[in-house]
């Protein structure tokens, strides 16, 4: 079997996956916790004007997409350029238990957070029996 071999393709995906591409955007780096009967995410997107960010739910995947301009223009000569500029994207899979009619969505000092609540027939409830000598309620 013969094999084409590219010296420069893991860094072509390594470049990929820090700045992304039009068609494959980097991705945002999150923190997710639970807390209660609510789900809290926090996307870092720092620089990123919050007129700029997307937030959609389509069944239960929930999509955030941004985009981060370079501050310069561009003739300008840029000496040093390490902050990521461009399209980043990330895709949640959320439970069948999560409520995704009611996402709360706030930006502040570049952190995009989302507040998510279970929803309210995944909670755990008492269901009351009847019959015999009185009635008695069990947990499910």
């Amino acid at each position: 079997m013969l094999m084409r071999t590219d010296p420069f393709r893991e860094l072509d995906r390594l470049v990929e996956r820090m700045w992304g591409t039009a068609a494959h955007p980097a991705g945002i780096p999150m923190d997710a916790w639970r807390d209660g009967d609510t789900f809290f995410v926090e996307l870092d997107l720092p620089g990123v004007d919050p007129e700029s960010i997307d937030l959609g739910v389509e069944r239960n995947v929930l999509t955030v997409k941004a985009e981060r301009k370079p501050a310069y223009g561009e003739n300008t000569e840029t000496v040093i350029t390490e902050r990521p500029a461009g399209t980043f994207s990330r895709q949640l899979f959320l439970g069948e238990t999560l409520d995704t009619e009611r996402i709360d969505a706030s930006y502040e000092a570049g952190v995009l957070r989302l507040r998510i609540p279970v929803a309210e027939q995944a909670k755990p409830r008492k269901i009351a029996i009847s019959g015999g000598s009185g009635r008695k309620e069990l947990n499910s």
